[in-house]
């Protein structure tokens, strides 16, 4: 499977390289990651969450380290799911911002039947490369990732969160059922009784 994607981040592409080449810190927006562990010689080791509530591990190293210009990786001989992919720097138009290029491709665990799977669970690539650089970006330009009840992990992966149905209140601030007879609405004698 392949995914690509791009975002446009209001910081210096200096800014933006030192807060994705801190690898261990990427599960802070990359809600599919459990963790990513520094090993050392360009090596990390990586737990990304499975369908299933299952996880895969793999190590990885760099291929390619330019700072503020690109971050390339491939997983090692061996890995449970293999991956490669890069991530460049680019200042935007007017050198105000840094556009942030992200492709990825990876084999799913159980080949063209994992994939599918991979996709009826929410897993489409392309998404989910985007939903992490949209929480990347808020996290680069704001230093927080904003959520709600409705969607606190992503608009579009797997980790939606069940939204409640919207009910009207039955009663009103005050207590009594007299439409437009809130607190706001009472007289100062009545808000003091």
């Amino acid at each position: 499977m392949k995914g690509r994607s791009v975002i446009t981040v209001n910081a210096s592409p200096a800014a933006v390289y030192a807060q994705w080449r801190d690898f261990e810190r990427l599960p802070t927006f990359m809600y599919h990651l459990e963790s990513v562990r520094d090993t050392g010689g360009g090596r990390s080791h990586w737990v990304a969450k499975a369908p299933a509530g299952t996880t895969v591990e793999w190590d990885a190293e760099l291929t390619d380290d330019i700072p503020q210009e690109r971050i390339a990786w491939r997983s090692l001989e061996g890995a449970s799911v293999g991956n490669s992919g890069s991530v460049q720097f680019r200042p935007a138009p007017g050198g105000r911002a840094t556009e942030v290029h992200v492709e990825l491709g990876y084999d799913p665990p159980g080949g063209a039947i994992g994939s599918m799977v991979a996709k009826l669970f929410g897993e489409e690539p392309n998404q989910q490369i985007s939903d992490d650089l949209r929480r990347f970006k808020q996290l680069v330009e704001t230093g927080e990732i904003a959520r709600s009840d409705g969607s606190p992990l992503g608009s579009r992966t797997q980790n939606l969160v069940h939204q409640h149905d919207a009910h009207p209140h039955d009663a009103h601030p005050t207590g009594d059922d007299e439409p437009g007879k809130g607190e706001l609405d009472a007289t100062p004698e009545e808000a003091r009784a």
